[in-house]
C-alpha cells in the first residue's frame, strides 16, 4: 500500500507485535505479508514463590517500545511509514493499577500461576457452586438454552483470570482499598500496552481477550455480572470491550516520534486463528508451542461445554461475530525444554531422529502435566512423571514417550471437541513452534486421521494481529485477499489407522489417571 505525502509517494506497511509467553516479537510487513523487519526480547517471567509466575510491567513495556524501534529500524525504514499497529498478545495475564496514577499495584500474575489452585478448590468443592450447578441444570432442562448447560458445568480453573483476581483482592488490601473507591483498573497485557501507548487515556480490551479471562459472558457478550457479584469484583475496575479489528486511537507521537494508529487488539490464540484464515465454520486450528491450543470455528453460536472446553469470542469486526471453541494442554513447549534442560538432548531438533531410532517408547509414557491438566480431565492438581520406566529404558525411548504424550493430548483433546460441538471438520491447520518436529505431526495425524496442514508462516499470531490492523486500515481489502497470501508448507497426511495406536494409548491414559489429584 502506498500513500501521497508533500508530494512524495511512499510505501507504507504494518505494525504487529506478539507478546507471548516466553518472547515479546515484532515485525514490519509489506503488501504480501513478507517480513520486513523484526525484534524480539525474551519474556523475563519472575518465580517469586513456588507455583507463582510474574512478569514486570514496566519492563514489559520497556521490551514492547524497544521491540518496535528495533525492528522498524532493521527493515531500513522510516517510522511514519507505519500505516498501522496491531498487538497480539498471551492471554489470561493480568494485572491492576491506580486509575489515577497509572501505576501498577503489583506485577503481572501470568496464565500459568498456580497460586489460586487452594481457592479453585475451595470454590469447585463449595455448596455455592452446586446450588447454582443444579439450579442450571433445571433451567436448562425447562428452556434448552445452551447458556444455562454451560453453567450447569461450569468449575473454575486456575488459567482463567477470576479466581487469580479475587486472590489479589484479598490478599493485597492496597487493590482492595482502590477497588472500593472506583481507582483501579484491571487489565490483561493488552489494555496495559493500550493504557501506556496512549498516555492513559484508553482502557479497553476487545471481545477476544475479554472472553478469555472466565469473567466474561459470551452468552450476554457482556462482562459477568453474575460472577462477579458471587466473586465480589467490582464491576468499575474492568475495562471497555470493543470490536477486534478497531481503531482504538493512535500511540502518543513522544513514544515512537510519530503518532500510529493501533487497529488491532486481539488474543494469542484467536490471531493465530485469523492468521490461519479459518474464517468457516468448522475450520481448526492446532497451535503447539509453550502449550498446546486447539480451536474450532463454531459460528455465531458459544459453545456450551461439559468438559471443560471454553467458549471464546474468536473475534469480532463490526457486526461479523464468530465464535470458537478451544481446548488446550498447558505443557507442550515446556516439557520439551525441561527435558532439554535435564541432559536428554542438547538441540530440540534432535528429538525427532531420537524418537525414530526406536519402534516405540518400549512401554515408557510420559504424563505433560507442569501446570496441571485442562481438558476433559480438569485437574490443576494432577503431576508430570514417566511411568513405565524398566533397566532396558534409554534416553531414545524418554524423548519418544515426551513426543508422543504431544500427539496423544492433540487426540484427547480432537475427539472431545468433536463429540461436544458436533460441527463437521472442514481443515486443520498446524502452527507453533513444535510443529517442526515431522514426528509430532505426523503421529498427530495418524490419529487424528486427518490432513493437517503446517503454515509457512513462523509467528502466526502477529500475523493474524497484522491481518485484522491491516483489514481496519485499508491495507487489505478483504478475507480473499488474505487467503491469497497464506500457503502451507507442508501437509501431513495419516500413513496409518487410528487401532495401530489403540493399545499404547489406552496404557498412556492409564499413566495419565495415576497422575490425578498428586499434589492435594
Amino acid at each position: 500500500m502506498s500513500r501521497c505525502k508533500n508530494g512524495v509517494i511512499e510505501q507504507t506497511y504494518i505494525l504487529s507485535v506478539d507478546v507471548g509467553t516466553t518472547t515479546i516479537r515484532c515485525h514490519v510487513y509489506d503488501s504480501a505479508a513478507k517480513v520486513r523487519g523484526t525484534s524480539s526480547r525474551k519474556v523475563e517471567l519472575l518465580y517469586p514463590n513456588p507455583g507463582w509466575v510474574e512478569l514486570d510491567p514496566d519492563v514489559l513495556w520497556s521490551q514492547f517500545v524497544s521491540v518496535v524501534k528495533e525492528a522498524v529500524e532493521a527493515s531500513g525504514l522510516h517510522m511514519r511509514q507505519m500505516c498501522a499497529l496491531g498487538i497480539s498478545t498471551q492471554r489470561a495475564t493480568f494485572t491492576t493499577w491506580n486509575r489515577k496514577t497509572g501505576r501498577p499495584f503489583h506485577n503481572f500474575i501470568s496464565w500459568q500461576d498456580l497460586r489460586a489452585a487452594d481457592l479453585v478448590k475451595s470454590w469447585n468443592k463449595s455448596c455455592l457452586l452446586k446450588t447454582i450447578n443444579g439450579f442450571s441444570k433445571v433451567l436448562y432442562f425447562l428452556s434448552r438454552r445452551k447458556r444455562f448447560l454451560a453453567a450447569s458445568a461450569h468449575s473454575f480453573t486456575t488459567q482463567h483470570i477470576s479466581l487469580r483476581l479475587v486472590w489479589i483482592l484479598q490478599n493485597l488490601k492496597e487493590v482492595q482499598q482502590a477497588a472500593a473507591e472506583g481507582n483501579c483498573c484491571f487489565g490483561t497485557i493488552d489494555t496495559w500496552l493500550l493504557y501506556n501507548l496512549t498516555k492513559g487515556s484508553v482502557h479497553a480490551t476487545d471481545f477476544s481477550n475479554a472472553s478469555s479471562t472466565g469473567i466474561y459472558d459470551t452468552y450476554q457478550m457482556c462482562w459477568s455480572h453474575f460472577f462477579s457479584s458471587i466473586l465480589s469484583i467490582p464491576l468499575s475496575v474492568f475495562p471497555a470491550v470493543v470490536d477486534t479489528s478497531f481503531y482504538f486511537g493512535q500511540s502518543d507521537s513522544s513514544i515512537f516520534g510519530v503518532a500510529i494508529p493501533i487497529t488491532s487488539v486481539v488474543a494469542d490464540q484467536q490471531a493465530a486463528m485469523f492468521g490461519e484464515c479459518c474464517f468457516d465454520v468448522g475450520d481448526v486450528k492446532i497451535t503447539m508451542g509453550t502449550g498446546t491450543f486447539i480451536d474450532i470455528n463454531t459460528g455465531r453460536k458459544p459453545h456450551a461445554s461439559v468438559s471443560g472446553l471454553y467458549p471464546l469470542v474468536g473475534w469480532k469486526i463490526g457486526k461479523e461475530l464468530v465464535l470458537l471453541a478451544e481446548g488446550n494442554a498447558a505443557d507442550t513447549g515446556t516439557a520439551i525444554k525441561w527435558a532439554e534442560k535435564l541432559g536428554l538432548f542438547s538441540d530440540p531438533l534432535e528429538t525427532e531422529m531420537m524418537a525414530k531410532s526406536v519402534p516405540d517408547a518400549d512401554g515408557v509414557c510420559f504424563v505433560p502435566s507442569f501446570s496441571g491438566l485442562q481438558a476433559p480431565l480438569n485437574d490443576p492438581h494432577a503431576c508430570a512423571c514417566f511411568l513405565g520406566l524398566k533397566p532396558s529404558t534409554s534416553k531414545n525411548h524418554l524423548v519418544r514417550a515426551i513426543l508422543e504424550s504431544v500427539a496423544f493430548r492433540n487426540k484427547q483433546l480432537y475427539d472431545t471437541m468433536l463429540r461436544e460441538t458436533r460441527v463437521p471438520v472442514t481443515t486443520i491447520r498446524a502452527d507453533g513452534g513444535v510443529c517442526n518436529n515431522n514426528f509430532i505431526m505426523q503421529l498427530s495425524a495418524d490419529l487424528l486421521n486427518q490432513k493437517i496442514y503446517k503454515s509457512e508462516f513462523v509467528d502466526m499470531s502477529s500475523l493474524g494481529a497484522a491481518f485484522l490492523a491491516g483489514l481496519a486500515a485499508g491495507f487489505w481489502a478483504s478475507r480473499e485477499e488474505l487467503k491469497m497470501l497464506r500457503n502451507a508448507a507442508k501437509i501431513f497426511k495419516p500413513q496409518k489407522i487410528n487401532g495401530d495406536f489403540e493399545e499404547v494409548m489406552c496404557t498412556w491414559e492409564k499413566a495419565i489417571r495415576r497422575s490425578l489429584d498428586w499434589y492435594n
